[in-house]
Formats: C-alpha cells, structure tokens, sequence
C-alpha cells in the first residue's frame, strides 16, 4: 500500500462520537484498533503467529506493515466493540510471542489558525542564511500532504510519500504540510513569496496526517506514523520534523529513538496549553519547541519552568499555502519548522551532529525570554557561529 496520513484517536473511547468519525477517518484510524509488534525474524512463523494470536484473542486483523529501523512486524488488530480494550492489551504484552502491544491512538497538528514575516529575522536566520543555506541536507516532514507544484516550493521536495488510505486525492491540497515545508525550504519565485530558513534543503514531504471534516484540524494515527517515521529513516533524513503532539506511544517511542541512534535529529512542536510538553515532545533528545510572537514574546505554560523550552516564531507568521498562494498562520507546529531549518543550516555546516549535541547547541546559544531561565528564543546566527569557533555567523 502507499505511504499515508497524521492523526490517531484512543480506540478505547468506543462512543457516538468516535463511531461518527469512523465513516470520516481512512482505514488506518478506526475505534478498536490494536498494534501488535512481533519479531520479523520469526520469518515464515510469522502467518502462523499472526493466526493463532487472532484466535486466541478474539480479534481480525486489519492490516500488518513491516518497520525495517527495528525490524518489527507490526499486525494491527480490530477488536470487537464491546471488548475492554485497554485489558486486552495489557493481556497481549504479557503473551510471550509479542515484543510490544498498544491501541492505536490519535496525534493532531498543532495550530494551522490563518493569522509579516518577522520569523527569519527575529531568530538572526537571515543573517546565518548568508554563509549556509541548508544546502543538500534532507529533512522529513512527517505531516499531512504538500502543495508539490507551489511556486516556492517547486524543486524543493526531492521526495514525496503517501501513508494515508486514501490520501493520494488530497496530497497537494493539505494546508499543514504545506505551511510547514514553506517555512523550511520555500524560495521566492520572481522576488515574490517569501524565503524558508534553510532554502536549499532537501524536503522529504511524506504524508502520514489527514483532516476529518468534524474536527477541522489534522490527525494521524501510531499506525500511519510509524509507518512514516521508519520510511524517513531508511530514506536518509537527517531531520524528522514533527509538528503534532499526542498520547505516550511506545511504538513510536521505539522509532524515534533508533532515529537518534542512528544520528538524526529530531524536531517536534510542543504542547502550550497542558501539563507536559506532550508527545513526541517529551522525549529524551528531542528538540520541543514553543510559539513566540513578533515581539519575540511567548505564553510559556507551566511545564516550562521545570524543562528548557525551545521558543521560535509561531504566531502569525507567513507561509506558503496549497495552490500559489500564502497566508498566516499560527500554532507550534510552525515554531518546529522554523527551528527544523535552522538544525539545517548547523547541520550543512556539520553533517556529524547528533540529537544531543543540536539540543544543547541551541539551548547555549539562544536567548533568554526576559525573567525567565527556563526559556530561550532560537537564536541561529549564534549557534551556527559557535559552530564555525566564531562569535557569531560570517
């Protein structure tokens, strides 16, 4: 099947609700649903296995997809609507014949509200643009589709993927994705548009997040993007661009990490108004990124004072937008990709630079929001110069 779409609903919350979005969300977000991982070293077991746990716990299977990073057969299964999902799972990590076992959840973008384009210039990008521009470095954005053939985005994606059943239709027509890749890696066509962080970086646009018509906003399932994240990893990204946030996922989990292990940074929009900074924000390595304004100003929420938040322009700031067109928009996501860009440019300058060593790069080098210790605004002429053993960018 082709790649597809981004967002996931718990299949444990069986009600009116969830039944009516079952007719709007693809075959890869359904209420029920369990991802079940098995070794793929099982090898020609694996039918076998596949059948008996089908048996043995009263499910049909779904669909099954293969993640090669990890080497994980992934089976998903549909449970009934009257079964105790969250039981049924916890019954299934204790068989010994599955490594790992997790209902498929939902992620959403976050933000996508239409809203000057201050961003460049309020993180010093513009400045760090006249000596690195991103070139050849590869970034995943791992979203809803891309406008491909948009005038500031033609001959920017090198790749584009659809993991969404379904999601082909609509591919350059999603807004997010869109947005996102613009803010990365747009050019300006004929002086008009505007210019991405790292403009001649090479954009993976890889579909794993759609819309559902009743929420207005897009989602992916741990289905579609574990799929995803496993394709970006075996097609050499350098950068994962996550702009969503979700539930803890294990799976996930699993991939980000072999992701970091094997170099790659990753970069995800962080949640504002909770507790925690959500998921995959949370994870050790991962650059989690807050909105500021114009004025170089964010609403930081309560998490932050525990954990150093990454702050980058995410209000109101210029992208491109399915068709030729260009809007404002606003939300963390957007925040991500800024600084997605500027992981870019560093690592044009150093192809060799792990998760770890971007993080603490970008957090010794931005600039603290006004009465706070705990937040910093990227700042990308100065890492990219302290890079370089400079005081700041060339």
């Amino acid at each position: 099947m082709r790649p597809i779409a981004f967002a996931a609903l718990l299949a444990s919350c069986a009600s009116a609700t969830s039944q009516t979005r079952a007719a709007l969300d693809p075959r890869q977000l359904q209420p029920g649903q369990i991802i079940v991982a098995l070794a793929s070293s099982l090898g020609k077991d694996l039918l076998a296995v596949r059948r008996a746990l089908a048996a043995d716990y009263g499910v049909v299977e779904a669909g099954n997809f293969l993640l090669g990073s990890v080497a994980l057969e992934c089976v998903v299964f549909q449970a009934a609507a009257d079964a105790p999902l969250p039981e049924l799972v916890e019954r299934m990590n204790r068989d010994p014949r599955v490594r790992l076992a997790q209902a498929n959840q939902v992620f959403h973008g976050e933000g996508g509200e239409p809203g000057l384009s201050y961003g460049a210039p309020q993180i010093r990008a513009d400045a760090a643009r006249r000596s690195r521009t991103g070139k050849g470095v590869r970034v995943a954005v791992i979203d809803t589709g891309v406008s491909v053939a948009h005038p500031g985005l033609r001959d920017r994606i090198v790749l584009a993927q659809n993991f969404v059943e379904g999601g082909e239709t609509s591919f350059a027509r999603d807004l997010h994705g869109t947005a996102v890749a613009g803010l990365i890696a747009a050019r300006r066509d004929d002086r008009v548009g505007m210019l991405g962080i790292a403009p001649d970086a090479r954009i993976l646009a890889i579909k794993a997040c759609w819309y559902a018509r009743a929420e207005g906003r897009a989602l992916c399932s741990s289905w579609t993007l574990a799929k995803a994240i496993d394709f970006a990893v075996g097609a050499g990204a350098q950068v994962l661009n996550l702009s969503l946030t979700g539930p803890d996922d294990a799976l996930l989990r699993l991939l980000i990490d072999k992701a970091q292990e094997r170099g790659i940074v990753v970069v995800a929009a962080a949640a504002e108004d909770a507790k925690g900074p959500g998921f995959p924000a949370s994870l050790p390595g991962v650059i989690a990124v807050l909105s500021s304004d114009a004025r170089g100003e964010a609403r930081l929420p309560d998490w932050a004072a525990r954990t150093f938040a990454v702050v980058a322009p995410g209000v109101d700031v210029l992208s491109t937008v399915p068709g030729d067109g260009y809007d404002f928009l606003s939300g963390s996501s957007f925040a991500a990709a800024h600084v997605s860009g500027v992981v870019a440019l560093l690592l044009e300058e150093n192809p060799r630079l792990t998760a770890l060593t971007t993080l603490d790069l970008l957090k010794a080098t931005s600039r603290l929001l006004p009465g706070n210790s705990r937040a910093g605004l990227v700042d990308a002429c100065a890492a990219l110069g302290k890079l370089m053993g400079a005081a700041s960018c060339p």
